[in-house]
């Protein structure tokens, strides 16, 4: 790997500066959901172990470089402190200035502090040097764990690393050499699963994977895209016909670079988008005007997993079908369970992000199968795009 880990740092008694992501989901002050809490544990327990005093830097929300009080990271503290039973919790009311500092010389051997939210800064957003600075001057070491917030080129999650000795924390360790497994030197063939609604927000995306991936099955709305640009009529469903030129380039890109691409063969359609309606399977030529896709039929989740069968290595990001309502998640459903089947038999490698994509392998009951799913969203995709994250690149020094 191009950057250091935890393991290459001497941190006994030295402040580490800890980027985390605890941008947690909360409902009338409580955490709804703790998921990310709790994976950046491993990285503060290893700290602690090696006898560093791990400080958290984070955002929350958007409060647009103004103190908001409803975006305090003081209300996260009682899931921190869940999260790490044993360890003291200690809350600073700033990231910078007074109130850091002295909570930080406060510290004592089985302590965390988690300092206040980055963003009430202006500064932040903006990679400000000065606000860099003034957060480098707390600690010793920087650790990056924000795999997440890693295509951003923020104070604390860029700035900061060209000013001290930095490294990957073990989430983003984990994050890094999933990826590096899925699309830098993987074990072929490669498939890519790509869903969601419209071709226009995964452009670079497709792009970018035609030239690295052997097989790429493309689903969900963005599909039906791909269909009207080869002359098949797909009656009301979501489509974004003023991109079927771009999809057919798409297509002749793929054709150049070996891929192959896996479209529908056949089609669930109802006339209205609703829990139980009314449904039938049909050849995909055959979608009447009056009718919706809403999901693959059986015909294409029986070639989705052959190819799956065939396959090493898999990427995931985007569903099949409106996966939301049943009976439309039946080819997502079954997709991923033939791929967490699969993995459980160390046949495939799999790795999946985005947030409609975990939310519906937690529907099909198969997360837990998969080798590795992302928390990250838009860093997620990023990379899959092959740009380069800003927040990773300066952990290469």
């Amino acid at each position: 790997m191009a950057w250091k880990t935890l393991d290459d740092m001497d941190l006994a008694g030295k402040v580490a500066l800890v980027r985390v992501d605890v941008n947690v989901p909360m409902e009338n002050g409580k955490v709804t959901d703790a998921t990310r809490i709790e994976r950046i544990v491993p990285t503060i327990t290893d700290i602690l172990a090696k006898g560093g005093k791990p400080v958290l830097l984070a955002h929350f929300d958007r409060p647009k470089g103004k103190v908001v009080p409803e975006m305090s990271l003081r209300q996260v503290v009682p899931a921190l402190q869940a999260a790490l039973p044993g360890i003291k919790v200690t809350f600073a009311s700033d990231c910078i200035g007074g109130p850091a500092k002295i909570a930080i010389a406060e510290m004592g051997d089985n302590e965390v502090v988690l300092l206040e939210n980055t963003r009430f800064h202006a500064g932040e957003e903006k990679n400000d040097p000065m606000l860099a600075a003034s957060l480098a001057a707390l600690g010793e070491v920087y650790v990056n764990d924000a795999f997440s917030a890693a295509h951003r080129a923020h104070a604390s999650t860029e700035g900061i690393a060209r000013l001290l000795p930095s490294c990957a924390g073990r989430l983003m360790q984990a994050e890094l050499s999933a990826l590096e497994a899925a699309l830098g030197t993987p074990q072929r063939p490669v498939v890519a699963v790509v869903g969601g609604a419209k071709v226009s927000t995964k452009l670079d995306l497709l792009g970018n994977l035609v030239t690295k991936v052997n097989h790429l099955i493309i689903g969900g709305g963005m599909a039906n895209t791909f269909l009207v640009a080869q002359g098949i009529e797909v009656g009301k469903s979501l489509a974004e016909r003023d991109m079927a030129e771009t999809a057919l380039a798409i297509l002749a890109k793929a054709d150049q670079s070996g891929c192959a691409i896996h479209l529908p063969k056949d089609i669930v359609v109802a006339r209205e988008f609703k829990a139980g309606a009314a449904s039938e399977v049909l050849p995909v030529t055959e979608c009447p005007a009056d009718a919706m896709i809403l999901d693959a039929g059986p015909a294409t989740v029986a070639n989705i997993t052959e190819v799956f069968s065939a396959s090493r290595t898999l990427i995931w990001n985007g569903p099949l079908g409106a996966f939301e309502i049943e009976p439309f998640d039946a080819a997502t459903n079954a997709a991923a369970q033939k791929a967490g089947a699969l993995t459980a038999e160390g046949a495939l490698i799999s790795v999946a992000g985005g947030g409609d994509t975990v939310a519906a392998l937690n529907k099909a009951g198969v997360a837990d199968q998969f080798t590795y799913i992302s928390s990250a969203g838009g860093a997620f995709l990023e990379w899959m795009e092959g740009k380069d994250l800003p927040g990773v690149a300066a952990l290469k020094g």
